[in-house]
């Protein structure tokens, strides 16, 4: 299975759809966002998504109640999915998530330090796609994850 993976829109209009363009190109089958979407306006181009879309709060997610309106699955973390007979952890910081919690998952998504991280920890895949805004570090980027092989690809954006 293939996951459109983004983090930390930060409200950047132009590479929100410059990723789910991406993502409609590869097929993706599902979405997961791990939070700092920040207004409702920017979680409404997701709704043209059609599929499944796994969401969680993160730490700039101030106007709560508006996004929960337009994304009704958005919780706070820790958020398990299953996904291509995998469980999917999902948490917007990896330093909030339980070690057990941790221990349950096969994946690991998270963001909130805008820096990508694409690694295997015993037999585990810890991923963040780091930013899809750029406007930390001025890369704009996303991850195609492939549930089966337990692969992620780091895919840099441009609006």
């Amino acid at each position: 299975m293939l996951v459109g993976v983004l983090s930390d829109t930060h409200d950047r209009l132009p590479m929100i759809d410059a990723a789910l363009r991406l993502f409609a190109e590869r097929r993706v089958e599902a979405i997961v966002h791990p939070g700092d979407f920040v207004a409702p306006f920017a979680v409404r181009p997701l709704l043209a998504f059609d599929g499944p879309i796994h969401v969680t709060y993160g730490n700039n997610d101030g106007e709560r109640e508006g996004l929960k309106k337009v994304l009704p699955q958005l919780v706070d973390g820790p958020l398990f999915v299953a996904l291509g007979g995998r469980t999917v952890l999902v948490h917007h910081f990896i330093e909030w998530c339980e070690p057990v919690d941790v221990e349950r998952a096969d994946i690991v998504i998270t963001g909130h330090t805008h820096e990508v991280v694409n690694r295997h920890d015993n037999g585990r895949l810890i991923l963040n796609p780091g930013e899809c805004c750029g406007w930390v570090n001025g890369r704009c980027t996303v991850a195609i994850l492939d549930t089966e092989a337990l692969f992620a690809e780091i895919c840099e954006l441009t609006a």
